[in-house]
């Protein structure tokens, strides 16, 4: 396979990878054109290799600065905006987790916070009991979670990766 392919393959790949992880097809391909790059591309380059429109393609990098994952580039004496995507997977796990929790999880839990709370009817009837079980089930599991991905998501690449092999040794 040649190293073109190769690159295509893993775009299209990425991109539809990227709809499980809660982002769009052409946000992803888009991450996944930068990660390849060695140097920064520039709008009208994502434009190209893609066949991507304008729109779209700074609709989705914009939202790729946001999630930490790509950054801008200015050259010197060029008006043209380029961008680069961060490289270290490490920080990419972590910039994701963080933006699938801020999105997803916290959302999650402040709702769960008041369903609970101030609920009407006869605290023994078997209704209510099961309701409350299993929203505290989720509330518990939901909690663990934030803790567990907080701290993943502070934690140090080197740190990790010894904690991670104690599990295989």
């Amino acid at each position: 396979m040649q190293l073109d392919e190769a690159k295509e393959q893993f775009i299209q790949t990425w991109g539809t990878l990227g709809s499980n992880w809660g982002i769009n097809r052409a946000m992803a391909q888009i991450h996944a054109l930068l990660l390849l790059s060695p140097a920064p591309l520039s709008t009208e380059d994502i434009m190209e290799k893609l066949s991507a429109s304008r729109g779209n393609t700074n609709m989705n990098t914009r939202e790729l600065i946001a999630w930490g994952l790509v950054r801008k580039e200015l050259k010197a004496g060029d008006r043209k905006e380029y961008f680069v995507a961060e490289k270290d997977i490490f920080t990419v796990v972590q910039c994701i987790i963080r933006e699938r929790k801020k999105r997803e999880l916290d959302p999650l839990r402040r709702a769960l916070e008041g369903m609970t709370q101030n609920l009407e009817g006869d605290e023994a009837s078997e209704d209510i009991k099961l309701y409350k079980q299993v929203v505290g089930e989720i509330k518990d599991l939901t909690g663990t979670a934030d803790k567990v991905l907080t701290y993943f998501e502070k934690a140090e690449k080197t740190w990790f990766f010894k904690q991670f092999m104690k599990l295989f040794s």
